[in-house]
């Protein structure tokens, strides 16, 4: 796929046909975001330390957290490719997002919503992976996401809006996503919340050749709403979920399914129209 794109270390390179099939389906996903009302919005591509702690971001994904750092001065050369070492940077006070969410709840901090709220956000998101594989598992990737936050069942409402749309808008484009049940980590792992977990899935995801997630619906229940003091108008903490689509993720399905690169842009074009 050299001609299409380049991946090296996590990092990828995509060419004009993958940029052109990247909006398309992105066209597809903000049109669903318009019918359900969200807003649209922009976020830093950073949070703050005392934000993600906040969120319980360092308890539930150290092994995902890339930080932020300045260079100490002086700025001395590094020697061929080694790695800038430690003891060259100061202290760090943001992280990069790993997922786009995260800054709608922020963002809404010490809120009270008289009625349900829709945002859609896009981002470059950035985790540290244990390995990388082609456009599956990057790096860094672009994660386009629609979130609500409110009553319980406007958010449940919400979230199963989107599992037929989604699986019949795959289907249309090949693709036979298979809905899957998958771990939240913002529970414990004992305790109530992990048994209401059990009797409700927090998270599915839509996975492609039973191996590959290129979408998520996320049931937060009212994690987001305590952390953050997202009220709701009767006093207690709104409830928040978001549908979760890996740009990267959707195209290496499509890749994989089919070989020829103007046949998949036709069939979005079609479907996405």
């Amino acid at each position: 796929m050299s001609d299409l794109y380049t991946a090296r270390g996590g990092l990828v390179t995509l060419g004009p046909e993958l940029v052109r099939l990247m909006d398309l389906l992105d066209q597809r996903f903000q049109g669903w975001a318009r019918e359900c009302g969200a807003t649209p919005m922009l976020f830093p591509a950073v949070i703050g330390t005392a934000d993600l702690a906040a969120i319980d971001y360092f308890d539930n994904f150290p092994h995902l957290a890339l930080m932020t750092a300045p260079l100490k001065l002086p700025a001395d050369k590094v020697a061929g490719d080694t790695a800038l070492p430690s003891d060259r940077l100061g202290e760090s006070a943001y992280g990069l997002v790993s997922a786009a969410c995260y800054n709608v709840y922020l963002h809404h901090r010490s809120a009270t919503l008289a009625a349900p709220r829709y945002v859609t956000t896009v981002a470059k998101c950035f985790r540290n992976e244990d390995h990388y594989e082609g456009l599956r598992r990057l790096h860094g990737f672009t994660m386009r996401e629609i979130v609500c936050l409110g009553p319980r069942e406007a958010v449940l409402e919400h979230l199963a809006a989107f599992r037929p749309k989604v699986v019949e808008f795959a289907a249309r484009l090949g693709l036979d996503l298979a809905v899957q049940p998958a771990s939240d980590p913002f529970f414990e792992k004992s305790g109530g919340r992990a048994l209401l977990a059990q009797l409700f899935p927090v998270k599915e995801e839509f996975v492609h050749d039973g191996t590959l997630a290129i979408g998520s619906l996320n049931f937060h229940r009212n994690f987001f709403g305590e952390r953050c003091a997202v009220s709701l108008a009767d006093g207690g903490p709104a409830f928040t979920g978001c549908v979760a689509f890996g740009l990267e993720r959707w195209i290496a399905a499509l890749l994989e399914t089919h070989p020829n690169i103007d046949d998949i842009l036709e069939r979005v074009a079609e479907a996405a129209s």
